[in-house]
């Protein structure tokens, strides 16, 4: 059976108008003239049969017919924008684009892209803001995020645990001999994660310690005040990894705490047929063994080499 379709033009004229509040607006970015914008939507009520905006003098509204129109069509049209470009891609490298969190892709994504330019030349990774509070988008090929593993409708492969440790500068750190003395030191907060001193300093018997210190929004915020001898702030797997191995922080304590989640590559089924993504999926895995295997080692009870003083 054929499909009904009203005009791809009369559509998009109609669309623009709804989202951007006005025929001249649509026109702009449409590069056509208001009146014909004006047009195209008449045509396309007259296909209808019924109005989808209330006209009146500097006065344009959307009809309930309208209203419920248009965030279906802005909806399809952004979707078959995203397949337009995948297809035009399809000639030249793979695209992959990844939502995650800006404090992740700093800390830990980023300083290894040179090595994915390396092993996988063909694939073009573009990044994007996909922090928690971000839903995830039809246009992304995956997301990195931290939870329990389970995203309604999504695919989620383990990366690595996260785990808790109080890190601080080496010079700080030196000074330090027990957990005991963290009560002595400023502790700095994370205003999306406040039960993370409480999570560490239970695990340590330290169920009174209480971290009253500066609030950050960002690990990575808390992190670099660290860094900078500000106080001590609470570590969270992957993020402070390349800078206890660098000797930027250090992390005097074995005891090292699950959050109680985990970092997941998550992913729509249907992108397992991508070559691309599945190789950007095993490079992925790869470079997070590290960090797996770092916690892995300390909760059986062995220090990781990375996580002590500069010099041990």
């Amino acid at each position: 059976m054929a499909r009904k379709l009203p005009s791809l033009n009369g559509i998009r004229a109609f669309e623009a108008a709804a989202r951007l509040g006005g025929f001249a607006a649509a026109a702009a970015e449409l590069n056509v003239s208001p009146a014909a914008i004006s047009r195209l939507v008449r045509l396309l009520e007259e296909r209808l049969g019924l109005p989808l905006f209330e006209r009146g003098p500097n006065r344009l509204a959307l009809t309930p017919a309208g209203a419920r129109y248009h965030p279906g069509l802005t909806q399809l049209l952004d979707r078959l924008a995203a397949m337009t470009e995948e297809v035009r891609e399809m000639g030249g490298a793979q695209v992959v684009t990844l939502g995650v969190g800006p404090t992740f892709a700093i800390r830990w994504l980023i300083p290894r892209l040179g090595g994915l330019q390396r092993a996988l030349p063909g694939i073009e990774l573009r990044i994007t803001t996909g922090g928690e509070t971000v839903p995830f988008s039809e246009n992304w090929s995956a997301g990195v995020r931290l939870g329990e593993g389970e995203w309604p409708g999504l695919e989620a492969t383990p990366l690595f645990p996260a785990d808790l440790l109080p890190v601080m500068a080496p010079a700080l750190a030196g000074r330090l001999s027990a957990p005991a003395d963290l009560a002595r030191q400023t502790l700095l907060r994370v205003a999306h994660a406040p039960e993370d001193w409480g999570l560490w300093s239970r695990a340590a018997g330290l169920p009174a310690l209480r971290a009253q210190g500066p609030v950050f929004e960002y690990y990575g915020q808390a992190l670099q005040a660290a860094m900078d001898g500000l106080g001590v702030a609470m570590g969270i797997r992957p993020y402070v990894d390349d800078d206890l191995a660098a000797g930027r922080l250090a992390a005097p304590f074995d005891q090292a705490v699950p959050k109680g989640k985990g970092w997941y590559l998550v992913y729509r089924p249907a992108r397992l047929a991508e070559p691309g993504f599945l190789a950007f999926r095993d490079w992925l895995l790869s470079e997070a063994q590290p960090s797996a295997s770092a916690s892995s080692s300390a909760h059986s009870g062995q220090r990781p080499r990375t996580t002590g003083l500069v010099g041990e």
